[in-house]
């Protein structure tokens, strides 16, 4: 299945950062910096009613969990730990999450 991922605009050239894809019922994300099999790659699934919080969380740049479905921790440095339900845990750097936060504030992952 092909999957049309973006990154934010603000993601530096360097290949690390964000990426989500909206499907009909939820929102996938992953981490550009995996560099393992493609099969492997840790990907977290958000049911479309709770992205908002998700969106959220990131604006604020601020720790908190979704439900029972994920946890963001936000780190002094400003780097995050998003964490789903299943242990399936994505890092990213104070800069990915930056970035991605930027993107959020810019209206690049609301639903469409």
């Amino acid at each position: 299945m092909s999957l049309d991922w973006t990154k934010s605009t603000f993601s530096g050239g360097e290949k690390t950062c964000v990426e989500i894809a909206h499907r009909a019922d939820s929102v996938l994300m992953r981490d550009s910096k995996y560099t393992g099999p493609a099969v492997d790659q840790p990907i977290i699934s958000v049911a479309a009613e709770e992205w908002s919080a998700v969106l959220e969380l990131a604006l604020d740049r601020s720790s908190g969990s979704v439900r029972d479905a994920l946890t963001i921790t936000v780190h002094p440095d400003g780097s995050a730990v998003v964490r789903d339900n299943r242990g399936i845990m994505l890092s990213y750097n104070t800069d990915e999450w930056d970035a991605f936060a930027k993107g959020v504030a810019d209206n690049q992952f609301d639903r469409p």
